[in-house]
């Protein structure tokens, strides 16, 4: 069996196809922002990476002497390398996640590397959504909230949300059955998958114990709260505490004292969210290589258009009224991000967490 596993995997590149990637990249490249790709003897890209000096971090490449390492490992799987040059290091960061995306090279682990100190709370699509915390977007039929710091917290957090409205946290695969759900033939009673709805704290869609119009307005005010539209499920965690504490059921008070401050500290974490969110909508102007300066237009987080910054007042009136139609378009808020753009918001967060010095290069006047 490892005979046949190893007769299937293409062949590495030989020292002298090394060799003479080595030269065309010393011949040939410049030290200069800009991407790059490793490429397959079939024309797989099985790497995409980005650098400020393209020529220096692909000679980096031959250095890498012992054969664990993963720059060794990726050149030995390549026999032509190309790359592309790019205005600045974030027109570069930007290029490179589209192409990682796009391409889906599998040298390429993450599409991000920060992705993995986040969490989002995905909504699954079909009959009877549930709700579940996430490490990235992987379902473009679903709907994600976030990104949310601490998984944990998050999910014990979800767990309260689930309980207040009565949301399933079973198996995708189970089958549900609505009590307006009308079988062909008839069937015994149904025994829930888990004893939460014994507790009172699911709805029961698996056993036809509600209408599927009843679950489906819970999940709006899901929605709604995840939005910050609505404080439904904290009023009535509050309300539930305040009525113990009169009844001087006081150990139940606690208990729901803190399933409350779980609530309240994931509603502050997508407030926290939301206001970052609003803060990244700019234009901001980046100085290229060689004069090739750029003004990218971003809003709540993701790069919306990209112009060459405006030398002339004809240049700028353009700039101007591209900033009016995106900037004044209307888009829904909340803490709702499309699968398609995750990445570029964490790219762009971390962007300017890293240079926060950045900032003094947005123009909010059109915004």
């Amino acid at each position: 069996m490892p005979r046949l596993k190893s007769a299937l995997l293409p062949a590495p590149a030989t020292d002298g196809e090394i060799d003479l990637m080595r030269s065309m990249v010393h011949d040939g490249a410049a030290d200069r922002p800009g991407i790059y790709r490793m490429v397959a003897q079939d024309g797989e890209v099985v790497y995409v990476g980005k650098s400020k000096r393209i020529r220096s971090r692909l000679l980096s490449y031959f250095r890498c002497s012992y054969p664990g390492d993963k720059g060794a490992r990726i050149l030995r799987q390549a026999r032509t390398i190309d790359w592309e040059y790019t205005p600045s290091e974030f027109a570069a960061l930007l290029r490179e996640l589209r192409l990682i995306k796009t391409l889906r090279p599998r040298f390429n682990v993450a599409m991000k590397r920060d992705a993995r100190h986040f969490a989002f709370i995905k909504l699954t699509s079909g009959k009877a959504p549930k709700l579940l915390v996430v490490r990235g977007a992987s379902d473009d039929a679903a709907v994600y909230y976030g990104p949310f710091q601490g998984a944990q917290r998050v999910g014990e957090a979800l767990r309260e949300l689930n309980d207040v409205l009565g949301l399933r946290d079973c198996s995708l695969d189970r089958k549900m059955h609505f009590a307006d759900q009308h079988d062909l033939f008839p069937i015994l009673a149904r025994t829930p998958g888990c004893i939460r709805y014994e507790i009172r704290k699911c709805l029961g869609p698996c056993i036809a114990a509600c209408a599927e119009s009843e679950y489906d307005k819970r999940v709006s005010l899901a929605r709604d709260f995840l939005d910050g539209a609505s404080d439904g499920p904290i009023a009535t965690l509050r309300g539930e505490m305040e009525q113990c504490s009169e009844r001087l059921e006081f150990e139940r008070a606690a208990h729901l004292r803190d399933k409350l401050h779980r609530l309240e500290e994931l509603r502050q974490q997508f407030i926290r969210f939301r206001y970052a969110v609003e803060t990244l909508s700019f234009v901001y102007t980046v100085p290229g290589f060689e004069g090739d300066d750029r003004s990218y237009l971003i809003r709540r987080g993701r790069v919306r258009a990209e112009h060459a910054a405006p030398r002339t007042a004809v240049e700028q009136k353009h700039l101007h009224s591209l900033a009016q139609e995106i900037f004044g378009s209307r888009e829904r808020e909340g803490a709702t991000v499309p699968t398609h753009e995750i990445d570029e918001l964490l790219l762009l967060s971390s962007w300017f967490r890293r240079f926060p010095a950045e900032m003094a290069k947005a123009d909010r006047t059109v915004c």
